[in-house]
């Protein structure tokens, strides 16, 4: 498969059924089962429900309703501002929702994305993107992958959920596909202070039926991003779709992620490659 230019990933319609399978797997659950640990950190499956019902008002009020966003309380002057910043204001809204039982959590997910799933089919491809998708480096973004990383937090949450209650995972491939075309967008600005030679190059190989195939290259003195594969290959890293979304979305723990890759070539880029996330942490 040659190199070609990326192409734009529409994940518009993809939010109501993915959000539905989320929601028939937790009207099933009893109470006990929402207090379960996850693999996000400290949250209980209570605490990813409560945080999706966050995102979702949160771009309702922004995008649908045109809210202007409240101003931080410090001055955002770096990217680690930005990050504690982020996860403050997720911190503030898991908390409070701790006085909130299961059913009226899952009451104000299924209200919360029943209406983002209409706001964005009814969304122009081409309008702009409400915020710039930070861990790809960037202020100013396409409206599409604006909206695919919103998609991204859905279906990554979904499976942590899966995960912690040892539900099998969403068996459409489509999603995943999706959600790895939008999170390897991530890995030139993971790559921006790893140097190496004009031309070199790192394809990632996703196996599985959500894998693709994609190939960063050095080119003057920048990492570029494509689908497909050059002639020459500088280093090459085979992971499964099951592992990739894992890795790129911090659910490997400790050295955890060196044990699912196989890699040949530049160690230095391999070890960049291991360290990427396409999430703010």
């Amino acid at each position: 498969m040659p190199l070609a230019k990326l192409q734009p990933t529409d994940t518009r319609a993809l939010f109501r059924p993915v959000a539905a399978e989320l929601l028939r797997v937790l009207k099933a659950l009893p109470p006990s089962e929402w207090e379960r640990p996850t693999i996000a950190g400290s949250w209980l499956l209570r605490d990813v429900v409560a945080h999706l019902i966050d995102v979702a008002f949160r771009r309702l009020s922004f995008h649908r309703d045109r809210l202007i966003p409240p101003p931080p309380s410090r001055p955002i002057n770096s990217e680690r501002d930005f990050i504690d910043f982020i996860n403050g204001i997720n911190a503030e809204w898991v908390n409070a929702n701790r006085r909130l039982s299961p059913r009226i959590l899952t009451d104000l997910l299924e209200k919360s994305t029943t209406e983002l799933a209409t706001h964005f089919e009814t969304l122009p491809f081409e309008a702009p993107a409400l915020f710039g998708v930070s861990w790809a480096g960037e202020q100013t973004s396409e409206g599409w992958f604006d909206v695919g990383r919103e998609f991204t937090e859905l279906w990554h949450h979904q499976e942590q959920i899966r995960l912690a209650i040892g539900a099998p995972p969403l068996a459409d491939a489509r999603f995943l596909h999706a959600v790895l075309e939008i999170a390897v967008r991530g890995l030139p600005h993971a790559f921006r202070d790893t140097k190496a030679a004009e031309g070199d190059t790192v394809v990632l190989e996703v196996g599985g039926p959500a894998g693709g195939l994609w190939t960063l290259t050095r080119r003057e003195n920048r990492w570029e991003l494509e689908s497909g594969e050059p002639p020459r290959t500088t280093t090459r890293i085979r992971v499964s779709d099951k592992n990739a979304w894992r890795l790129l979305f911090n659910a490997l723990k400790g050295d955890t992620p060196r044990t699912v890759v196989e890699a040949e070539g530049q160690p230095e880029l391999v070890a960049a490659f291991l360290a990427a996330r396409s999430v703010v942490v």
